[in-house]
């Protein structure tokens, strides 16, 4: 539980970031608050208003597409928490629809990590719970907060917003840079966004350039290079 509260207070502040970064790419309060509800997932969203931000109403297909590969990961931590979070029929857990949806919406990043952490699936259970409830009802608020700032500001290029999207994103993708694969991805996906970018419109070159990691991961270039 301490584990839940700390990492889930701690996250929920980024709400901050993204509400003011949503308002900067065009979106008004409600619609970054209603983003912020039913999307919940804070790298989907970072992308989406950094791409509309570059690209305004127009870039909307790349933006979704975009948000949505990054969104894909939620799938892998929802088959892999499945089976911890209903638990088994001896333990006296529930595993009505309502639980599973509940579940769903807050399997994170951030929630599943707290609960593989655990030493028990009784304990993962409840890192998970708290983390994802803590989360979920902190960054609503916080999105909210950050919106209304946002929106007070006026013209937000006047203060850099209208680039901070793309910085903060960048800023979550930094820290996981640190083997060879993940910063040879970074700098092939960089070098072709970069290339693609005079001539493709505004979304597409991060779609593009997104082949680099598909190539890179299926045929494991890197990795079986640094073990031979």
């Amino acid at each position: 539980m301490r584990d839940g509260l700390a990492v889930g207070l701690a996250t929920a502040v980024y709400g901050i970031s993204f509400g003011a970064l949503a308002v900067a790419a065009g979106l008004d309060v409600w619609q970054t608050c209603f983003l912020s509800l039913v999307m919940f997932t804070g790298g989907s969203q970072f992308a989406l208003v950094g791409v509309l931000a570059s690209g305004g109403v127009a870039a909307g297909g790349s933006a979704i597409a975009t948000a949505a590969m990054l969104g894909i990961r939620n799938v892998v931590y929802g088959m892999r928490m499945k089976p911890i979070v209903e638990g088994s029929p001896a333990d006296g857990a529930r595993t009505s629809v309502w639980r599973r949806v509940a579940a769903a919406w807050v399997t994170i990043d951030e929630s599943t990590a707290v609960a593989l952490a655990q030493s028990n699936d009784r304990a993962a259970r409840v890192g998970f719970w708290v983390t994802g409830i803590v989360i979920f009802v902190g960054w609503n608020l916080t999105t909210l907060a950050g919106a209304l700032i946002g929106d007070a500001m006026g013209d937000t290029r006047a203060w850099g917003l209208d680039a901070a999207a793309a910085a903060a994103f960048l800023g979550l993708l930094w820290p996981r840079l640190k083997r060879v694969q993940a910063g040879a991805v970074a700098v092939g996906a960089a070098i072709i966004a970069t290339i693609t970018t005079p001539v493709l419109m505004p979304g597409l070159p991060v779609l593009v350039a997104a082949v680099v990691a598909v190539v890179v991961g299926w045929f494991d270039l890197f990795h079986r290079r640094s073990e031979s």
